[in-house]
């Protein structure tokens, strides 16, 4: 996660800077006894999308290029919001995905960590690793960043 620390060392103010490195902490503990989980990060062309890969290996994933492959699919483009997602995915997905038949195929909203906003940047980070790790994490934010696309 150094990327992550390096971007949290940008931020002047000292409290806030501590207070997203104890969530990026919390985070790192907790992932670091877990087993890795195949992600691939699709746009709405199903081309594959580098735009979280950071932050998908940082939560615990391993990007994974084929999407026949992967445990979990996670759609997310700029500029493209949950509700398009939700009109473009299902022409998208495969039913012999491993991610279609578990539902393990989540939407993504967040336009913000494009500018390397440290605070936007920690949250997508706590987002990927609620949807890999599902009840082991609850950070509140499904619903408005992200969102499980059942099938």
């Amino acid at each position: 996660m150094s990327f992550l620390n390096t971007i949290i060392n940008s931020v002047g103010d000292g409290s806030v800077k501590e207070r997203l490195q104890e969530r990026i902490e919390l985070v790192a503990h907790k992932i670091k006894f877990m087993d890795k989980i195949q992600v691939a990060c699709l746009d709405t062309e199903n081309w594959q999308s580098n735009s979280l890969n950071e932050i998908i290996e940082a939560a615990g994933g391993i990007i994974q290029e084929n999407a026949n492959l992967a445990q979990v699919v996670i759609y997310q483009e700029a500029n493209v919001g949950i509700v398009e997602l939700m009109g473009s995915v299902p022409a998208l997905l495969d039913h012999n995905w491993p991610s279609v038949t578990y539902n393990r195929v989540y939407l993504v909203e967040n336009d913000d960590i494009a500018s390397g906003d440290p605070a936007a940047m920690v949250a997508a980070l706590e987002d990927v690793v609620e949807m890999l790790y599902p009840g082991y994490f609850v950070f509140g934010n499904e619903g408005t960043t992200w969102t499980s696309f059942g099938v």
